[in-house]
Order: C-alpha cells, then sequence, then structure tokens
C-alpha cells in the first residue's frame, strides 16, 4: 500500500493561475492575504479587530499561506489591480510625506543640521551613557 501524498501546493498552482494575471500576481496576492490573517490571530488575543480573520474553515496549524491560497481557489477574495494614486497613497500612510532637497541646497543651507541640534542630541547620548552604573574592579577580579 502506497500512501497518497498532496504535494508541496494544494490547492493546483494551475488552478490559482486562472484566478489572476501571472505567478508574480499570485504571490504578492497570496502574501498579502497571508499577512492579514497572520497580524488577525496577532490581534485577536489584544481585543483588536482590524483585519479580516480566514473566510475558509482551517485546519490546525494551518499556515496562513495555505488559507489565503485555498480563499483565492475557492473565490472567496478577488485581486483588483491599484491605480497610481491609489499606491502613492498607500506608501504615504506606510512612509509619511517628506521632500528631498537638491545636495546644492543642502550644502548651503544654515538649518539643514545645525550645529546647535546635533551638539545637544550627542549631549544627551554622553550623559545617558555616564549615568549607567560601571562595576567595581573589585566585583571583576572575584
Amino acid at each position: 500500500m502506497t500512501e497518497q501524498y498532496e504535494g508541496i501546493v494544494n490547492p493546483p498552482i494551475d488552478t490559482l493561475l486562472e484566478k489572476v494575471d501571472s505567478k508574480y500576481a499570485l504571490v504578492l496576492f497570496a502574501a498579502k492575504r497571508a499577512r492579514q490573517i497572520n497580524a488577525y490571530y496577532s490581534q485577536l488575543h489584544e481585543g483588536l479587530f482590524e483585519y479580516v480573520g480566514p473566510l475558509v474553515d482551517t485546519k490546525l496549524n494551518e499556515k496562513p499561506l495555505s488559507i489565503s491560497m485555498r480563499e483565492i481557489e475557492e473565490d472567496l477574495l478577488e485581486a483588483t489591480p491599484m491605480t497610481e494614486e491609489q499606491i502613492a497613497a498607500e506608501a504615504e500612510g506606510d512612509f509619511g510625506t517628506f521632500e528631498l532637497q537638491s545636495s546644492a541646497e543642502a550644502a548651503f543651507s544654515d538649518d539643514a543640521f545645525s550645529a546647535e541640534g546635533v551638539g545637544e542630541e550627542a549631549a544627551v547620548e554622553i550623559t545617558e551613557i555616564a549615568d549607567t552604573e560601571t562595576p567595581d574592579e573589585d566585583e571583576q577580579q572575584a
């Protein structure tokens, strides 16, 4: 009697590729959903419900990526391409907004890394290091 193993990928990749445009889109889609499922389980203990949990019945100790692939196979999720405005808004939310100065402006600017601000930060760091206790020489020899 030989045992039938499911294989590495269940559901089969061929059925998953029918749901999306390319292999790369499938990877991004499944990985993003897996991160959402993982975050859901992490926040579950804290009482936060920012993300939606698994949409399919899960097996014991099933990985979030496997869950997300089964959700894609059962057409419970749909991938829609993002517009450039949506991408910019998401990047702004993740990284904030900032403006880059040209190298000429930064070199001749009076307020870019002023000496007063740097000196104060350095003084604080030195003070914090000096306040930590150092073991006595007698304790080190013992």
